[in-house]
């Protein structure tokens, strides 16, 4: 009998695309997770041993389940060209490290944990998350740049006006920072606050100064940005999957620009006939 290579593709296509299996794969992705976590609590030997066959055997399948997909995608090329699948890859491979008693176990372990993030690769919702915080992170990195700045700026300011009061908040400029992170968050901050202002009475402007900076402008700015960036994903996924309100956008864009080309065409022939009128 001979071998049907692109009979067995269309099968392992068919079987990687099928919502059952998809759901079948992200309940084993739970379940591995959930098998580390009991890992970590005092159980007996036994029952150890028992959890140990079930993980191998979640490993053995999440490595035919990335078999299949390799073959469904018709070539390695093709394969390792998409990030997320050469992200699925090393996370298969990297469990299959032993986690016996030897040098890699601590690895091994590790590198299990990790497996539950083979879900933003499954599902495409945490795919787009994903996305757009990584997208995100350049232009927060100068918001939090200026952030820096302004915790900075009064940190140095409380610690020459405070340190007297309480050197275990006030002390040095590092301190201080921490302090004001403390502050940033809400976490007891009026503690801090009415101590300062038993000594500073006009103290409070300097603490309300600083959250409305930190807190309210600057945590605004990040979620813009995140919120924009998220948005920019959301979109770019729906042309991808050719529905949703972006794609009639486009859709409508390039039927404007096929419809100012014909009437420049149009134009185009018209100034030539009036051109060519007279002399006719």
């Amino acid at each position: 009998m001979k071998f049907d290579a692109s009979a067995l593709q269309r099968k392992f296509i068919a079987l990687r695309e099928n919502k059952l299996f998809e759901t079948f794969v992200i309940f084993v992705i739970i379940f591995s997770a959930l098998l580390i976590g009991a890992k970590t609590y005092a159980i007996p030997s036994g029952t150890l041993a028992f959890l140990n066959i079930l993980d191998w055997a979640v490993t053995l399948f999440f490595l035919v389940e990335i078999l299949v997909r390799m073959v469904a995608e018709g070539s390695l090329r093709a394969f390792f060209r998409k990030g997320w699948n050469v992200f699925d890859f090393i996370i298969v491979v990297a469990s299959l490290i032993p986690v016996e008693d030897s040098e890699a176990a601590l690895l091994g372990r590790l590198l299990r944990v990790f497996r539950v993030l083979r879900l933003i690769s499954i599902i495409p919702e945490l795919r787009v998350l994903l996305n757009a915080f990584v997208h995100a992170i350049p232009r927060m990195g100068y918001v939090s740049l200026l952030m820096f700045v302004i915790f900075y700026i009064y940190a140095a300011m409380g610690s020459m006006f405070f340190h007297q009061i309480n050197e275990t908040l006030w002390s040095n400029i590092t301190i201080s920072m921490l302090t004001l992170f403390r502050v940033a968050t809400f976490e007891d901050w009026t503690d801090v606050m009415y101590e300062t202002m038993a000594v500073y009475p006009f103290s409070w402007a300097y603490y309300l100064s600083f959250i409305f900076i930190v807190a309210f402008i600057f945590l605004n700015m990040m979620i813009g940005i995140v919120l924009e960036t998220l948005q920019r994903e959301h979109d770019a996924y729906d042309k991808e999957q050719g529905e949703g309100v972006a794609v009639e956008v486009d859709s409508i864009e390039q039927r404007t620009r096929e419809i100012d080309a014909r009437v420049q065409r149009i134009e185009t022939m018209v100034e030539a006939l009036h051109r060519r009128g007279p002399s006719a």
